[in-house]
């Protein structure tokens, strides 16, 4: 399913809506982690991937793996808009029992191939075991793992990336959440991946970096895309100072998130 990038921004302001209304309701989570990473979202799941949401275990479906656990909140609200589960299910985020906790658990959840966050700079490694074991199907379906810079400071990420290659998984595509690439596309080339940057709030230039991606004269290698993106996205002052949430975002923060968002229109 293919949307104009209109209709896709508009659905990630509704996203970015229920993801302060979940944390705030909570009282807990990353807020400003959780918006910087909607627009990758959104575009995953509503042009990259090839999945079906009436029918959340085909086989051939496309995976994603969570590496940036922090955002967990921002996966939930995106899954229920796309249709996986209802949305009322975001309102008892993180209550014990209910379905959406901390850090998504695999197969639990509808939407949720693999599990999400826990230890930071674990997300590749993941991705590199679900992308080998469906490597020999007939058509390999695409593994995408999303991770940020807290990863990257981290050994284990560091050696799922140099694994990856040496694997040739060109059915893993790597999007890498940064501020400024700097010299970690360098590096990423130098161990052998393919690497594209583009603007992480565009989803036409996160379909243009992909698409620059897909031709390889060079044999297969997994992919990189560093995505740029801003913590907070959407809602000014955080984006101005990330930390003015405070420790988790209180009914303060929670009212002038969503009156800053509600500005700018939306779906619903």
């Amino acid at each position: 399913m293919t949307e104009n990038t209109p209709s896709l921004s508009a659905r990630a302001l509704d996203i970015r809506r229920d993801v302060v209304r979940m944390t705030g309701l909570a009282r807990s989570g990353r807020l400003s982690s959780s918006l910087s990473v909607v627009d990758i979202l959104v575009w995953l799941y509503w042009e990259a991937m090839k999945v079906d949401p009436s029918n959340p275990w085909l086989p051939s479906r496309d995976r994603f793996v969570l590496g940036k656990g922090d955002a967990a909140p921002a996966l939930y609200a995106t899954l229920a808009a796309r249709g996986y589960f209802d949305r009322d299910e975001l309102w008892s985020y993180r209550r014990l029992g209910a379905m959406l906790q901390g850090y998504p658990p695999a197969l639990r959840i509808p939407g949720v191939d693999a599990p999400g966050g826990g230890s930071p700079g674990m997300g590749p490694g993941v991705a590199n075991g679900l992308a080998l074991a469906l490597r020999d199907e007939e058509r390999p379906p695409t593994v995408f793992c999303l991770a940020g810079e807290r990863d990257c400071q981290e050994g284990a990420f560091w050696e799922a990336v140099m694994a990856s290659p040496r694997f040739m998984l060109s059915n893993l595509v790597l999007l890498l959440e940064t501020r400024e690439p700097g010299g970690l596309g360098a590096r990423m080339e130098a161990f052998g991946w393919r690497v594209e940057e583009c603007d992480g709030h565009d989803c036409s230039s996160l379909s243009a970096a992909l698409a620059a991606l897909g031709a390889d004269a060079a044999g297969p290698r997994s992919r990189c895309v560093m995505a740029r993106t801003t913590p907070g996205r959407g809602v000014p002052f955080l984006e101005e100072d990330p930390l003015a949430e405070g420790d988790f975002p209180d009914r303060e923060c929670v009212d002038r998130a969503l009156a800053e968002l509600d500005r700018e229109g939306g779906l619903l």
